[in-house]
């Protein structure tokens, strides 16, 4: 694990971290329910996720067994053991919240046509099949 990544959903942040062995994006959950829950209070986040693990649990939901532990820096600074979860682990977990920022949330963390890296992923396929492309000059400012 060596690649720590933060990315932001309506100013929330959703940590992640790389996993070279697996070559995959571990996610922080509790990040993810506190986007979900529209929550900032970390002790509510974390008791909500507790409740919803216990819950899934008892359901023998695959999500709580495709669980991790990774360390994670908290904002005291220090290391943290916390519960991480992969691109699918995710979707999963974001389908148990019915709601629209549930949906919303699911559209920005999968790269919908919506999105900005869906509308820039459009924006630079255009570009590319046009002959403007041979007109840039690769590399600099003036290209960018």
């Amino acid at each position: 694990m060596s690649k720590i990544s933060i990315r932001f959903f309506n100013d929330r942040e959703v940590r992640a971290i790389w996993d070279e062995e697996y070559n995959k994006w571990w996610f922080s959950v509790l990040d993810i329910v506190a986007v979900l829950t529209n929550q900032d209070n970390y002790n509510k986040t974390r008791n909500y996720w507790k409740y919803l693990k216990s819950k899934l649990k008892k359901e023998n939901s695959e999500l709580v067994s495709a669980t991790t532990q990774l360390k994670l820096v908290a904002k005291d600074g220090k290391r943290y053991l916390s519960d991480m979860l992969d691109y699918n682990g995710i979707i999963a977990l974001a389908r148990q919240f019915p709601s629209k920022q549930a949906s919303r949330f699911i559209d920005w963390f999968t790269y919908s046509d919506e999105t900005i890296d869906g509308k820039s992923k459009h924006k630079a396929y255009a570009l590319f099949e046009s002959s403007l492309i041979d007109n840039i000059e690769i590399g600099s400012v003036k290209g960018l």
